[in-house]
């Protein structure tokens, strides 16, 4: 793993001793998509994923992983969680809530 600086979510693999492998790429901070990352990697945009932060009007907050040439519908991710309306949550929110940044979310923590 030397030069490639691990993130919270990979420390927290570490900790609990689960393998994975960490792929750099360059980061282009004015796109973000999953497409572009897909590209940047030379990865079928199918094995891309995004992770999206919602809130549900019964739940609170929750987590959806979904393919990175596909978009989230909130109608069925409000279902799944339990809630009858669910929204994202506005970007200047992620950071303070999940200690991640856009295009770093993880699911893991």
């Amino acid at each position: 793993m030397s030069g490639i600086a691990k993130t919270n979510a990979a420390r927290l693999l570490d900790k609990a001793r689960i393998a994975y492998e960490l792929i750099p790429y360059r980061v282009d901070e004015n796109n973000l998509a999953a497409d572009h990352v897909a590209e940047e990697l030379g990865e079928d945009i199918n094995r891309v994923f995004k992770t999206l932060v919602l809130h549900g009007d019964k739940c609170g907050y929750f987590v959806c992983v979904i393919p990175g040439n596909m978009e989230v519908d909130l109608k069925a991710a409000a279902k799944t969680a339990g809630a009858k309306k669910a929204e994202m949550i506005p970007m200047k929110e992620l950071l303070p809530l999940t200690g991640y940044i856009r295009g770093g979310c993880s699911p893991i923590g």
